[in-house]
């Protein structure tokens, strides 16, 4: 041990016995060393510093630690007194006294015994006794010390850790202090003036197989570059290129840009075109000028892309009016495109027209209004997606529809990209390249020819008129051809099919033959050329001209017959004079045969006088041919040829040798040329007759007009014409009127009285008509399909025509009626309003009495059994289903009936219980009023099914015809039912605890969701509340006693009502099993503070209640976490965002209680701030110009920031602030422009809930909520 090697911190070596004679111990410095000659008279000295026990009984080491130990003892005695203290309530002033005098005579005494190392100097040892004292006081009056804080600020000095809210302990300083949310820095360099952009005046261009290159104007202003980068994006790939256009490139630019300028200087504002052969999105990307700096640059993109084109897809150029032009536009531009393209129809411009497609893709830039230069994003060009760009193929229909015939010719005269290049087609026809390339170019135009359809249709031919043919002769198909749109014909040939029956295979619907061929003829276009003679029928099936369809018109079929040839035959009657007895001509009764009407020719041949042809005419098959000659004389009548309707060419008759001869001197004679004896006429109107003359002229004619028995004679005399009208003057009376030739003189003065006669019937008044009442009233009500009889009361004569409709109809169409009865009547046989059109008479028109021309029908109801709607929940299938009840309940259907009281209703009953045998049964009821109730069955649970079958009334008896039988079902339920599981058990709760304790079991039968109700009663206070548990979703439910209704102590739970979802309960009695429920005391926790919001850094802290330690149960970020607190205090540090849920605390006292809570705080993220994507970015700018500063942020908007401006120092010198400025951001990221030079950093952000700053405020980082 003695040569061990000692370092000169280390204590002394104790002495040793052997070497006491060698080694002096210096009592001063406390250390010994060898022995050095002294003089001799030192020896003589007392030993005055030797310790009081020498070390050879017991050395230095053991001396100190018997005194360590004895002062432990002491310590221990001093505890002692003190817990006694504590306990025993003892003097404490006493105890003090006591332990000071103690630690004086220790302390004191110490240094007497002159043991090494425990020898201090006096004021060491006041200091310690001092202390000694100040300890004794501490403890004996008990004076609260907080040693736990001291000991845990001190601990902190070497460990500072706590536990945060993942349960592991972190360090504080590290959360609190994060350099990471604040990054980056951007320092701007303030360079001369000078800028650059890329096509400035944003010129569209593109390139096609006419332009190979374009040139990029780049506009440079108070510079000169040495080195210009140019980004391509191609369209077609997405990949990018980076030109490089050099120093010699750049002067040759230069040089063609300065010949445009007349007074330049190196610095002057030029325009460079520099030439691109390819397409894609081009962008300056970088400028560099003689210094090496780089020149700022306005951000501008532009696109060179594919140029736009257009042309027709060929179709057929033939079309008929009214077909859809159906032609394509085939378009490949960039979009969205717009096209114009014009119309010509008959060389005349009709008008333009502008197509607009838009892209596929909906994020391109170009559908949009741009707010700056930039195409796409200027952050990351690399990424960017310019798919958009590419050109796109479209095919456009075009249909109209083409009304006019004619040419029509559509063009192409316009394309224009979404670039803003435009292709003018129009332009292009004018040129002489256009021409040139015609042949190589793709078609502009279309050009249709538009005809008319035919038209065709039988004409003077029909179903009902058939076409009479001679025998042996053919005619021309009567066919009229026409065109649309006019009625003119269609130019050019057509093709007709037809069908041919002969007669005798027509069947008998005057219908074709199944089998009956379809034949074709050409027609040209001035009408039909196609000739037919076979009898038969003939119908037209199809028309079509050299290019269009056509349609076929009514009539379409034609019968076509040849009818026998015209003959006459003749008998002869002379007609005598009545005078002198001499023959005054023949009546000539004439036999034909033909088809009506005939011309028969023949001549009449006076004798010394010319021959006069005649024609006589008739429509009948036998007629009266009357020779009366006006002149005397011998007349030779002599029949020629006869023609009908069909033999149009006259046959001869000279065959047959009908000649007649006659001496004839005819008498004056007058006769009315009217046939009929009598005529009517209407009140106020005059009459005029017509009279034949026959004589020698001028006649003289006497006729009579009478009235009432009063006769008015009338002469006219220099009567010239043979045919003469005779007028009367106005007839004002109404009556029968008697208008009588009486005589008649020709000029040979002979008077010739005559018997010619005629009626007029002056109708009293105008006719009227009006319906009649029926018992009082114009309106009856009817039995049901009864024919009903409609009084009419008519004035006038008869016949009485009139018209008359039923408004209420749903046709509405007007009907006639001729009646002969003034009180006729009109037969109905439907139910409505007839209304009085228009009258008339045998005579004249009449008018309609506006009061009476209306009479309503009106049926008697049939008897109707209807369900009351409210009764009803729906109706399936005709069947009316009927609220579902319980079973026990009582109900009952309402039924309203319709018609004539009493009404006999039989209806049947039909069970289909949910166990057993199904039954039936049929019931009847006589109601006395218009409503009635039938009782519902309710005693048995199941389906009840009534039918009403059969319903009568006192005016009808029951019609299965008229009536459909109602069908109504109604579901019985039957009543639930719920009883405990384990009946008198009890169950353990916890006070106030929300989500523990035991649930009681519940079984329930019935329908669900139930409804239940249970009874809670308190033992101590016998206190009954009621538990209502609606929505219960299972035949299983585990009751969970409200904690409201619980205190301490014991309950008893006992179950009162249950219901279903059919609405059906059943009532408890007292006499239901029950359990039982005992609550025990439970512990409680809340926050200290108010806040929701946290900031990660901060402290969360919560005061609990109960008994220590504690259990504290809570979730972050959807994990459950369990904690102890030993004390009443519980606090976690936030060290990450997230949610922080209470969820239940438990303490020692009721462990297997929780009371439950929802104490939810939110730590939220600290906000962070990016400036030049975190790092330090350096941007030379020049003077006058802007830099943008981009800050970007994290957190939760707003934000508020702080940024600086310092100064660019030399390197090893500190930056000076010049500016402050704070600044808020809604959003998520904020660019600014900043001009100054200086050194841009932020040293503060706030978001919504927290604060961040790197500037130190009373040593502590600046952080609160924003509210």
């Amino acid at each position: 041990m003695n040569g061990t090697p000692r370092l000169r911190s280390a204590y002394p070596s104790t002495p040793q016995a052997r070497q006491r004679r060698h080694i002096q111990y210096d009592a001063a410095t406390g250390s010994s060393s060898p022995k050095v000659p002294l003089p001799k008279e030192s020896r003589s000295q007392p030993d005055a510093l030797a310790p009081m026990i020498p070390f050879n009984l017991v050395d230095a080491p053991s001396q100190r630690f018997y005194v360590a130990f004895f002062y432990l003892a002491l310590l221990i005695w001093r505890l002692c007194d003190y817990y006694g203290l504590v306990s025993d309530e003892t003097d404490s002033f006493r105890l003090f006294m006591k332990w000071v005098v103690i630690d004086g005579v220790v302390l004191y005494g110490l240094p007497g015994l002159r043991i090494p190392w425990l020898q201090w100097s006096s004021t060491t040892m006041t200091m310690l006794f001092a202390l000694h004292a100040i300890t004794d006081y501490v403890l004996m009056f008990r004076v609260p010390i907080p040693l736990e804080a001291w000991l845990i600020a001190f601990t902190r000095l070497f460990y500072n850790r706590e536990l945060a809210v993942s349960e592991r302990r972190v360090k504080a300083a590290n959360v609190l202090n994060n350099a990471s949310l604040i990054l980056g820095k951007q320092i701007i360099h303030i360079l001369p003036e000078g800028s650059a952009m890329l096509n400035p005046n944003q010129t569209a261009f593109c390139l096609d197989s006419l332009t190979a290159s374009v040139d990029l104007p780049i506009w440079i202003n108070q510079t000169n570059p040495v080195l210009i980068e140019l980004l391509r994006i191609d369209i077609d790939t997405n990949t990018n290129e980076t030109l490089i256009i050099q120093t010699k490139e750049i002067q040759r630019l230069k040089k063609q840009a300065d010949k445009q300028l007349s007074n330049r200087t190196p610095t002057s504002p030029r325009h460079l075109e520099y030439p691109v052969k390819r397409t894609g999105l081009y962008r300056l990307q970088k400028v560099l000028d003689e210094s090496k700096l780089e020149v700022q640059r306005r951000l501008s993109d532009t696109l060179v892309v594919h140029c736009p084109s257009a042309h027709m897809r060929a179709v057929p150029q033939i079309k008929c009016i009214g077909d859809l032009s159906d032609f394509y536009i085939e378009v490949d531009a960039t979009p969205p495109i717009q096209i114009k393209y014009s119309k010509i129809v008959n060389n005349e411009e009709s008008g333009h027209a502008v197509l607009s497609i838009p892209p596929n893709n909906p994020v391109s830039p170009l559908v949009r209004q741009r707010t700056s230069g930039a195409l796409v994003s200027h952050a990351s060009p690399n990424e960017a997606d310019v798919s958009w760009a590419r050109s796109q193929s479209t095919t456009i229909s075009v249909n109209e529809s083409l009304a006019i015939n004619g040419q029509w010719q559509y063009s192409i005269d316009e394309v224009q990209d979404g670039c803003g290049n435009v292709v003018d087609y129009s332009k292009r026809r004018l040129r002489n390249t256009y021409q040139r390339h015609a042949s190589t170019e793709l078609p502009l135009d279309q050009t249709f020819s538009v005809y008319e359809r035919p038209r065709a249709a039988l004409q003077d031919c029909d179903s009902q008129h058939a076409l009479q043919v001679p025998k042996g002769r053919s005619i021309q198909l009567p066919l009229r051809i026409s065109s649309t749109g006019s009625e003119k014909v269609a130019q050019g040939s057509h093709q007709i099919s037809y069908l041919f029956t002969p007669n005798a295979r027509i069947l008998s619907n005057q219908e074709h033959a199944e089998d009956t061929a379809l034949a074709h003829f050409t027609s040209e276009s001035h009408g039909s050329n196609y000739k037919v003679h076979e009898p038969g029928l003939y119908t037209l099936q199809s028309i079509r001209s050299a290019f269009c369809a056509g349609e076929i018109l009514e009539p379409s079929s034609c019968l076509l017959s040849n009818p026998p040839e015209p003959n006459v035959s003749i008998v002869t009657q002379s007609i005598p004079d009545r005078c002198a007895g001499n023959s005054i001509g023949l009546l000539v009764d004439l036999d034909l045969t033909g088809s009506p009407p005939f011309r028969l020719s023949y001549n009449i041949r006076r004798r010394g006088g010319p021959v006069t042809p005649k024609i006589a005419e008739s429509d009948l098959l036998h007629t009266q041919l009357e020779l009366r000659p006006t002149h005397s004389g011998h007349y030779t009548y002599e029949f020629l040829d006869i023609s009908d309707s069909v033999y149009r060419e006259p046959r001869s008759l000279r065959n047959q040798n009908l000649v007649l001869e006659q001496d004839v001197k005819p008498p004056a004679s007058a006769r009315f040329l009217d046939a009929y004896p009598s005529r009517k006429t209407c009140i106020g109107e005059p009459v005029a007759l017509g009279v034949q003359l026959s004589g020698e002229p001028p006649w003289r004619l006497d006729y009579e007009l009478i009235h009432h028995g009063r006769r008015q004679k009338h002469r006219i005399v220099g009567i010239e014409s043979s045919v003469h009208t005779l007028a009367t003057d106005e007839l004002k009376t109404g009556g029968e009127y008697s208008l009588a030739l009486s005589a008649v003189t020709d000029s040979s003065g002979c008077k010739v009285s005559l018997e010619q006669e005629t009626k007029i019937e002056v109708a009293l008044q105008r006719p009227k008509a009006a319906f009649g009442l029926v018992e009082g009233q114009r309106s009856i009500l009817a039995l049901e399909d009864r024919l009903v009889r409609l009084p009419l009361r008519l004035q006038g004569e008869p016949p009485w025509t009139v018209q008359y409709r039923n408004i209420d109809g749903t046709d509405g169409d007007i009907t006639s009626g001729t009646f002969k009865n003034s009180n006729d009547a009109i037969d109905v046989g439907d139910a409505g309003t007839y209304e009085l059109i228009h009258v008339n008479d045998g005579t004249c028109p009449g008018n309609v009495d506006a009061v009476a021309n209306r009479f309503a029908v009106k049926w008697v109801p049939r008897p109707r059994a209807q369900v009351s709607e409210s009764a009803v929940i729906e109706v399936v299938r005709g069947k009316h289903i009927k609220k579902e009840i319980c079973e026990g309940d009582e109900d009952a259907l309402e039924i309203s009936l319709t018609g004539t009281a009493p009404f006999d209703v039989e209806y049947s009953h039909h069970i289909k219980p949910e166990r057993g045998s199904q039954s039936s049964t049929t019931k009847k009821f006589t109601a006395g009023f218009n409503v009635a109730s039938v009782r519902m069955e309710s005693s048995e649970a199941g389906t009840h099914q009534y039918q009403i079958s059969k319903v009568s009334d006192l005016s009808y008896n029951h019609n299965p015809r008229k009536f459909s039988p109602i069908g109504i079902e109604q579901r019985v339920h039957a009543r639930p039912s719920a009883a405990f599981v384990e009946s008198g058990k009890t169950y353990k709760y916890c006070k106030e605890e929300e989500a523990g304790g035991e649930n009681v079991p519940i079984a329930l039968k019935g329908q669900h969701p139930f409804h239940l109700e249970v009874e809670v009663r308190h033992h101590a206070s016998s206190k009954t509340e009621l538990v209502t548990i609606p929505n219960i979703e299972s035949h299983k439910y585990k009751l969970h006693v409200p904690y409201r209704l619980l205190s301490l102590g014991a309950h008893t739970v006992q179950l009162r009502k249950v219901r279903d979802a059919h609405g059906c309960q059943r009532q408890m009695d007292q006499e239901t099993p029950r359990v039982q429920v005992n609550v025990a005391e439970v512990p409680s926790i809340s926050a200290l503070e108010s806040q929701t919001d946290y900031c990660i850094g901060d402290r969360i802290s919560y005061m609990l209640s109960g008994s220590p330690p504690f259990n504290v149960f809570y979730t972050f970020n959807g994990q459950e976490r369990k904690a102890a607190a030993p004390t009443t205090n519980f606090r976690r540090l936030a060290e990450k965002p997230g949610e922080f849920t209470i969820n239940a605390v438990a303490d020692q006292k009721s462990a297997d209680c929780k009371a439950h809570t929802s104490i939810t705080k939110v730590i939220h993220e600290m906000p962070s701030v990016r400036v030049s994507k975190g790092r330090t970015a350096t941007v030379d700018i020049h003077e006058g110009g802007e830099a943008e500063i981009m800050f970007e942020f994290g957190g939760t908007p707003p934000f508020e920031f702080t940024y600086t401006r310092s100064s660019n120092p030399p390197k090893g010198k500190k930056p000076q602030i010049l500016d402050t400025k704070s600044d808020i951001s809604y959003e998520f990221s904020k660019t600014i422009l900043a001009s100054e030079e200086g050194m841009y950093e932020v040293v503060a952000i706030k978001d919504r809930f927290c604060s961040f700053s790197t500037q130190k405020v009373h040593g502590k980082a600046g952080r609160k909520l924003l509210t």
